[in-house]
């Protein structure tokens, strides 16, 4: 558990966020949530704005924690079966315990970040190790636009994420190999 007294605050937003909505995300809510005095983080955070550009930093920063984790201790898939597991359990990650409240939190600073193009600028995705290793999987299949094939291909998994977050239910392995399938071709 984090000890900085931002890390905490933000990490608290991200809660709050994900179990109350964007309405709900407050300054006393977050204080309660992380189990400080009234006033705390206002005293980090001023503004509103800046307790929710506070928070996407966070999520971001632990986004591609992830990421890279997955990707060190995964190797480039060796077929299309390997990246289909990988990429549904990936969908598990998301849809489960902490992973569902990130995404929660992470889909309502993307509908945010409509008015306000700083959290844009930071949720922008990265370059980290799990996407080079899908991208290196397509390029070793033969995949002319690699790198676009991958963005559209871990789009269309995170609108399946979206889907499954709003509508209930899990990712099933077959529409992965179907998302899988179409950026072979």
């Amino acid at each position: 558990m984090p000890t900085d007294r931002r890390t905490v605050l933000a990490d608290a937003a991200i809660g709050v966020l994900a179990d109350a909505g964007m309405r709900g995300l407050t300054h006393r809510a977050v204080d309660r949530a992380a189990n400080l005095p009234p006033g705390t983080t206002s005293a980090y955070y001023r503004t509103r704005q800046a307790l929710l550009t506070a928070l996407v930093r966070r999520l971001v920063a632990v986004d591609q924690a992830e990421f890279q984790e997955i990707g060190a201790r995964t190797p480039v898939p060796r077929n299309a079966a390997e990246l289909t597991a990988g990429l549904l359990a990936f969908t598990g990650l998301r849809l489960a315990g902490e992973g569902r409240r990130r995404s929660l939190a992470r889909y309502a600073c993307a509908v945010e970040s409509v008015h306000h193009p700083e959290l844009r600028e930071i949720l922008v995705p990265r370059e980290n190790l799990a996407r080079q290793a899908v991208q290196d999987f397509l390029a070793a299949h033969g995949v002319e636009d690699a790198e676009e094939r991958t963005v559209t291909l871990l789009t269309c998994v995170d609108g399946l994420v979206f889907d499954r977050l709003v509508n209930g239910g899990s990712v099933s392995g077959q529409e992965i190999h179907g998302l899988v399938a179409s950026a072979l071709r």
